[in-house]
């Protein structure tokens, strides 16, 4: 039986992105798939450009970072939904982490409580990429790639609300949808999880520090 891993990744993609001495390395030594896809994720994350040290402003490198990852998560559709399942072992995936954790013991964090943050940053950034991919695939199946058949979908969904005479806001959206296209909403949610995580760097007199994460 296929495990996870399996259905995501064919010998094609593995031997695509680690080459086929890798292939056979990894087999000899971790004698199943998981080893191959430890080496696609830390080989897709060295492609994740970043600085030696922290930079002068904490948001823009970690704002700069997530966009590098957004970026990765693209070119390689099967990153984000691989991530978690494997322990981020692979000297560039720690390298990553090793640079947020920098930036954010920098700014007053503990070293605990900058996991912290560094994991909801990262759960933000790939569940981002997860959301893009099922929503692509769907536009896909249902060939809602093209403008006309999109409309034509939305407007029977607004026929649907309508018809309720219980969805007045959401009505009128799908009347006139409009918003920011993915990457500015990205941004925007990434923003507002980045205040947040300020609030918490401020110092002790903030009261949001008040209950420490970790030691």
């Amino acid at each position: 039986m296929k495990g996870f891993s399996d259905s995501i990744v064919d010998d094609s993609s593995v031997q695509k992105h680690v080459g086929d001495g890798a292939i056979s390395v990894a087999c000899g030594r971790f004698g199943s798939k998981d080893g191959l896809v430890d080496l696609m994720l830390d080989a897709a994350t060295a492609e994740i450009p970043r600085p030696v040290q922290p930079g002068p402003d904490w948001r823009a490198d970690l704002e700069e970072l997530a966009a590098q990852t957004r970026q990765t998560t693209r070119r390689h559709p099967w990153y984000a939904a691989l991530y978690h399942t494997r322990p981020p072992a692979g000297p560039h995936m720690m390298e990553r982490l090793e640079f947020m954790l920098a930036v954010l013991t920098a700014q007053g964090a503990s070293t605990a409580e900058a996991m912290t943050y560094a994991a909801m940053i990262d759960r933000y950034i790939l569940g981002s990429a997860l959301q893009d991919a099922e929503e692509a695939r769907m536009s896909r199946e249902h060939g809602l790639d093209d403008e006309a058949t999109l409309r034509s979908a939305m407007n029977a969904v607004h026929d649907l609300a309508a018809a309720t005479g219980r969805l007045p806001r959401l009505t009128n959206w799908l009347a006139h949808p409009a918003g920011p296209p993915p990457d500015e909403q990205f941004s925007l949610g990434l923003g507002f999880l980045l205040d947040g995580i300020a609030r918490c760097l401020t110092g002790a007199e903030n009261p949001a520090r008040s209950e420490k994460i970790g030691p």
